[in-house]
């Protein structure tokens, strides 16, 4: 998958509303400050990660999706992998970065 211009334009931005972030996390907080941005981090991505295939307060929906699955062809579960695998990669590294953040933070916190 190629960039498109937009993903030049928005990278910048957002590598900087992420240093900011980090920078004020650790002015204003200190280390804990970090850590505790790290276990937020750390939530959302799991949260996600248990509603990837959809989230349902009835269990008869999750049924219908195991069900639409099993008779899925062989080319079309791959395809079903592959797209779901493509879609949780930036979740990985979110989490990824809320563990750096959790150890870094509480880590140096109670050490110093």
């Amino acid at each position: 998958m190629r960039f498109t211009k937009w993903d030049y334009l928005a990278f910048p931005v957002l590598a900087a509303l992420a240093i900011g972030v980090f920078y004020a996390a650790l002015r204003l907080l200190s280390f804990f400050g970090l850590g505790l941005l790290g276990l937020v981090i750390a939530f959302v991505t799991v949260r996600m990660d248990l509603e990837r295939d959809g989230h349902s307060p009835e269990p008869t929906v999750l049924v219908e999706q195991a069900r639409a699955r099993e008779r899925m062809t062989r080319a079309e579960k791959a395809a079903f992998r592959s797209a779901q695998q493509w879609r949780l990669r930036p979740l990985f590294v979110a989490q990824i970065v809320a563990t750096g953040c959790i150890i870094l933070g509480f880590g140096l916190h109670f050490l110093l």
